[in-house]
């Protein structure tokens, strides 16, 4: 009698709300991970998707920074009548006034980027391009720009009150190309604001 009554005891011990409680069995619990791991796998596919189909930040700043630096080295150059070597550069006040050499859109004979005749104009960079990798003024290949390629267009245009028939002010167009099918396209004017003068 003495142990039906311990045996009692213990079991009223134990709340009735303890007593429903369980825990997750093993169909649930695999049940569980499949359901998560599905859903990982769907997230994860859409992140590489989209890391794949976009360009590589670095590469693409590289290829802005080529292409400001082009765009600089065109816009500092003179934009005259007459090529800067002509005798009548300071004088002359439209295309006739030049004595031999006028100056229009592309590099005149023997000018190139960096050997003597050197360019000197904005007019002599439409066409030019490095299509091996990028070189410097002194057309050496600069270290880590082997992938990237660049070219330049010069074009007359209109912009605002100067119309683009005379010639007085100038489309300037900078691509570079660069590893992964990065491409950055830069553009900018240059107006013959000062016509007689080199600078």
């Amino acid at each position: 009698m003495m142990s039906t009554r311990a045996s009692t005891a213990k079991r009223s011990t134990i709340s009735p709300t303890a007593r429903h409680q369980r825990g997750l069995s093993m169909i649930e619990l695999i049940m569980f991970i499949v359901v998560i791991g599905a859903a990982l796998a769907g997230v994860l596919k859409i992140f590489v998707q989209a890391g794949a189909s976009s360009a590589d930040p670095q590469m693409q700043r590289q290829a802005l920074a080529i292409a400001e630096s082009l765009m600089e080295e065109v816009q500092l150059q003179a934009f005259t009548f007459c090529d800067p070597d002509d005798a009548n550069l300071e004088t002359a006040a439209s295309s006739a006034g030049c004595a031999s050499q006028v100056e229009n859109l592309g590099p005149e004979a023997g000018e190139t980027r960096f050997s003597t005749p050197q360019f000197d104009n904005v007019n002599d960079y439409k066409g030019y391009a490095m299509n091996a990798g990028i070189v410097d003024i002194n057309n050496v290949a600069v270290s880590g720009l082997a992938g990237y390629s660049a070219s330049i267009d010069v074009a007359n245009t209109a912009l605002g009150s100067i119309s683009q028939a005379s010639g007085d002010a100038l489309l300037i167009t900078v691509t570079v190309n660069g590893p992964g099918g990065t491409q950055v396209v830069l553009s900018g004017y240059r107006s013959r604001h000062s016509p007689n003068a080199a600078l």
